[in-house]
């Protein structure tokens, strides 16, 4: 915000219009998977092998792979192997760490609204939960 007590410019489009938004759309779009965001979650503890992973998520081995070959595409996760199975950790975790603390205050700020929204809220699918409320949960255990 200006230090005249003015508020703050609206954002402009990038050189590119909105065509320099697509990657950001495409990190958003990768972000929104709950058993994704699950991943990322668990992640942010250390290093998991799928198995891990499979059994602090409660879902098959073969979804979870998917899941985390659709974050290493992404370039939010990677893997090293070690013997015969490989270990998976977040590639940028102080960034990633940020984006889901100012995803949490924004939902926050809007009251968790988006929950509410006809075309993207928890009514469309009906199993998701909220981050906030995979967030807590994450905590409580």
């Amino acid at each position: 915000m200006p230090d005249d007590g003015s508020p703050p410019s609206p954002p402009t489009l990038p050189a590119g219009g909105v065509l320099a938004l697509a990657p950001a759309a495409a990190l958003f779009h990768s972000l929104s998977d709950p058993t994704r965001l699950a991943v990322l979650q668990h992640l942010t503890h250390g290093e998991h092998r799928v198995r891990d992973l499979t059994e602090h998520i409660g879902l098959a081995q073969s979804t979870v792979s998917a899941h985390l070959a659709c974050l290493k595409e992404c370039g939010l996760v990677d893997s090293r192997p070690q013997g015969r199975a490989s270990m998976f950790f977040l590639t940028t975790a102080p960034e990633l760490l940020d984006v889901l603390a100012a995803a949490e205050r924004l939902l926050d700020a809007t009251g968790h609204a988006v929950e509410l929204c006809p075309t993207y809220g928890l009514g469309r699918t009906g199993g998701q939960t909220s981050m906030a409320a995979a967030t807590h949960e994450e905590s409580v255990r």
